[in-house]
């Protein structure tokens, strides 16, 4: 393991954080400064211990070159008639440095050793990584013993984002330890970047080696860590490719690890997932999934249907619910659930939702009556002021009314960024625009939102409408609809299927439904023919 090689090397290695502080040193490095040993180094700053013996131009040296941000040599004087070379390279992350420091003059072979090493945690790096397959690739057959496990912080940006970098660096180093403290002395634990770190196994029986390793990391890495004052809960989801099971070819461990480790991310982070080989054929379909849906917006393959919402007072059509529709010349009609996610993964949810205003909005202008147009929106568009202005552009683009404009919102809108989300809801309500909370009563915070922003309309999720009704449920949405009407909120149920349920939501108060009884989602040139059958029909006969 090169931590092993490093900490054994001749060339005395240190790294320095920001501050100039020690966080690692070998102890080859504590001996050439003739020091005690190499764990009196960690914590020390360098002008005020380690120079006891040099002169006042040598201090003022080494103080000027650890403030340069290139490599340099530099003759230090540690001891009576005693001289050495140190060493510092330019290989730095945030502000540290690795410090190679030796008793001969400066060569080829502090570079060397420097070029395997992470500047953050002290770890070999990716440049280590490629040696070590090489030479299993040289090897041939005698490496089935091998296996690559891919590790991945979990809510690392999240840290920061929120703590900042110098916390996220903090958390990468004591994961790092913790990783060590999990391993076999002859694994080879490597940060490749970033919040991912890979550990090469040559010498263990596979799959059980790798399997054991990646179950202590999932139980260590869900510990809480402690960064000056912060309890931070971060975990760790592992990616695992065994040589023989998929490939054999060393080089194509890493790839099949990181398939691996996108499915332990798709399961719900927090564990570890061997390659399958069904898996690179998923991501095949995912990655030409991709490619079409960034093309489908350019090639006018979204198209938008509008399902009919009715007022239960009086059985009329009050507005229209917009929704998306994606159909391939190939695939056919894709479903919402399977390119939303991806849509909002991608970030192409921006240019998609924008298209959904502005069409909506320009399609709403062509209906006879004052129906109003609800468009959902995803969370993710109210991560900037962007929304405010495709809101106000859109309405005056097309010159349909505000007040016949209805943006739906999920609870998970107001989960984060609740004070810059509240701001553009309101930016977008003081335009006139109606704000309905989407799927109410299937979050956990649903009640506090409701005192913070004066939402128009409640939107109760189709899961209370069709659930047996035994007497707690009818009791929990008579609860609902009573509050509604307390706050002086319309009420709309979607999923409306029966009859039963339509009359059972006209006698609880609910004042608008939404659903196949009333209709289905239609293309905008037949709702001008649905309202004229509407207009004509007997009181609630339209199936």
């Amino acid at each position: 393991m090169l931590a092993e090689s490093v900490d054994a090397a001749s060339a005395g290695i240190a790294i320095l954080d920001e501050q100039n502080s020690v966080v690692y040193a070998n102890a080859a490095f504590a001996t050439q400064l003739r020091l005690a040993d190499s764990a009196s180094l960690i914590g020390t700053l360098p002008l005020s211990t380690w120079t006891h013996s040099a002169s006042e131009q040598e201090r003022h040296s080494l103080e000027d070159q650890m403030h340069d941000p290139g490599a340099s040599v530099l003759s230090l004087k540690v001891g009576e008639n005693i001289t050495t070379t140190l060493y510092l390279d330019d290989r730095r992350e945030g502000r540290r440095i690795v410090m190679v420091i030796n008793d001969w003059t400066m060569s080829g072979a502090p570079r060397n050793v420097i070029a395997q090493l992470d500047a953050l945690t002290g770890l070999a790096n990716r440049t280590m990584y490629d040696k070590h397959i090489q030479d299993l690739c040289d090897i041939g057959e005698d490496n089935a013993a091998s296996a690559v496990i891919l590790l991945d912080m979990d809510r690392f940006k999240q840290v920061n984002d929120t703590l900042g970098h110098a916390t996220g660096d903090s958390l990468l180093i004591l994961a790092a330890k913790r990783m060590r403290s999990a391993i076999r002395s002859n694994d080879i634990l490597i940060r490749l970047g970033g919040d991912e770190f890979v550990i090469l196994q040559t010498q263990s029986k596979q799959p059980d080696g790798a399997q054991t390793v990646a179950e202590r990391l999932v139980e260590l890495l869900q510990r809480s860590f402690l960064i000056n004052g912060h309890q931070i809960n971060s975990g760790v989801s592992i990616g695992v490719a065994v040589l023989g099971q998929g490939t054999s070819n060393p080089e194509e461990l890493l790839k099949h690890a990181e398939l691996a480790l996108y499915e332990a991310k798709r399961l719900g982070r927090s564990r570890y997932c061997f390659f399958e080989s069904n898996l690179e054929s998923n991501a095949l379909e995912r990655c030409n999934l991709e490619l079409d849906l960034r093309r489908a917006l350019c090639l006018r393959q979204f198209s938008l249907l509008y399902q009919p919402q009715k007022s239960l007072s009086d059985d009329s059509i009050s507005g229209f619910e917009a929704l998306i529709r994606w159909d391939h010349p190939v695939r056919g009609r894709v479903s919402p659930v399977d390119f939303i996610p991806l849509a909002e993964e991608l970030g192409e949810i921006h240019a998609i939702g924008e298209w959904v205003i502005r069409t909506a909005c320009q399609q709403a202008t062509t209906w006879e009556g004052k129906q109003i147009v609800a468009v959902n929106v995803s969370p993710l568009q109210f991560n900037d002021d962007h929304i405010v202005t495709v809101v106000r552009e859109a309405l005056q683009a097309s010159g349909l009314a505000p007040e016949r404009l209805e943006v739906e919102i999920t609870e998970s809108t107001l989960m984060h960024n609740t004070e810059e989300v509240m701001q553009r809801l309101w930016a977008i309500k003081n335009m006139g625009v109606a704000i309905a909370m989407d799927d109410f009563g299937t979050g956990y915070a649903s009640l506090s939102h409701l005192s913070s922003f004066p939402f128009s309309k409640l939107k109760i999720d189709k899961s209370f409408i069709q659930a047996n009704q035994t007497p707690r449920a009818k009791a929990l949405m008579e609860a609902i609809l009573a509050m509604g009407t307390s706050l002086g909120m319309m009420t709309i149920a979607e999923g409306v299927e029966t009859l039963d349920q339509y009359e059972d939501l006209a006698r609880g108060g609910c004042t608008t439904a939404q659903g196949y009884y009333i209709a289905k989602p239609m293309a905008p040139e037949n709702i001008e023919h649905f309202m004229r059958s509407t207009q004509t029909a007997s009181p609630m006969s339209v199936s």
